[in-house]
């Protein structure tokens, strides 16, 4: 399933993700030199919707054109099959973000692709690792890492103040490369949106010689802890403002993401006075739920306070990943 090239395919940097399959024939890891010999790992398009990720790489690359690279720079181009349909996944294809080694083995071939990406990118002593993803919902734009190490906080803080901690889901790029460097998810809002961020961060991290020793400074970081993946049963109907649903989810639910919610605020309605809550993941994988949630009286609140992160009101990015995830804050590192 991987195709690899030593030079950019010719006219590559002229398509837009909805056309990459024009020239490329699947996954994809370019090499490319640079002047420092240790690769800048950059993936796009794991989701075959969120754009900004090859919109911000291909421009960087057309700076580089004419004098080069600072730092030998990988980039990977994962579901090019679904981004010619401006989907997250096709049908019956695994989430590409979901497939990395950490995760669940499986004999599939994208888990044996994901596989040779990281052990060519060990062989190569990788210098950071940066993954480009959109969201659905209203979210700043934010960094993911899934170690607090000091080299992990300043690779996240360069992109943003805002910092946010995880283990799961597992099978994620940024955790597998977290073995060999350190590794970063960079949120850049909604899809074709935060290109010339992301393009400005990772030419800051082309240039990058090595990563300071000393941790972020407190007042240089907000910084959370997801401490559950909140999902809507699967027989359960649900909508925003839809006649017979069985939850009903506020039209502006969005709007609060990653505002510190106190306990009581109301997420939605239960319809026909059905025994239904939201189900919560905890990093362990057990269902927290009803611990969290307080789904009686024909309502869901929140018990505790919380901070969600990518509330969306896409029905089916929640049926194929999640409603949101939950926070919590972490002081900052010593």
């Amino acid at each position: 399933m991987l195709t690899v090239y030593d030079q950019l395919p010719a006219g590559l940097l002229e398509l837009g993700p909805e056309r990459l399959h024009e020239i490329l024939p699947g996954p994809t890891l370019i090499h490319l030199p640079g002047r420092r010999p240790a690769p800048l790992f950059v993936s796009v398009l794991l989701h075959g919707n969120e754009s900004s990720g090859w919109l911000a790489a291909r421009e960087v690359l057309r700076k580089s054109l004419d004098n080069g690279l600072p730092r030998a720079f990988s980039l990977f181009i994962g579901n090019v099959a679904a981004a010619r349909h401006g989907l997250r996944v096709l049908e019956g294809q695994p989430d590409y973000n979901r497939i990395w080694p950490g995760g669940d083995v499986s004999a599939r071939p994208e888990y044996t692709m994901a596989r040779r990406v990281v052990e060519e990118m060990r062989a190569r002593g990788v210098f950071a690792s940066i993954d480009i993803h959109n969201n659905t919902g209203l979210n700043p734009h934010y960094g993911c890492v899934n170690r607090l190490d000091n080299e992990w906080l300043h690779l996240a803080t360069l992109f943003s103040r805002t910092v946010v901690y995880f283990t799961t889901p597992r099978g994620v790029q940024s955790a597998a490369f977290a073995e060999l460097c350190p590794a970063v998810t960079l949120e850049c809002g909604k899809p074709g949106t935060g290109v010339e961020h992301a393009a400005a961060y990772m030419d800051a991290c082309l240039h990058l010689a090595d990563f300071p020793v000393h941790p972020v400074h407190a007042q240089d970081i907000d910084l959370f802890h997801t401490i559950a993946t909140v999902k809507v049963p699967e027989d359960t109907r649900f909508g925003f403002s839809e006649v017979g649903c069985d939850i009903e989810f506020a039209t502006d639910l969005d709007h609060l993401n990653f505002r510190e919610l106190p306990a009581g605020t109301r997420l939605g309605r239960i319809h026909g006075n059905r025994d239904i809550c939201l189900r919560a993941y905890d990093e362990a994988g057990s269902d927290v739920g009803r611990h969290l949630f307080d789904c009686g009286d024909g309502q869901i609140r929140l018990r505790r306070p919380m901070m969600p992160a990518m509330l969306t009101l896409d029905t089916r990015v929640i049926r194929q990943d999640c409603l949101c995830y939950l926070m919590e804050r972490l002081p900052p590192p010593a």
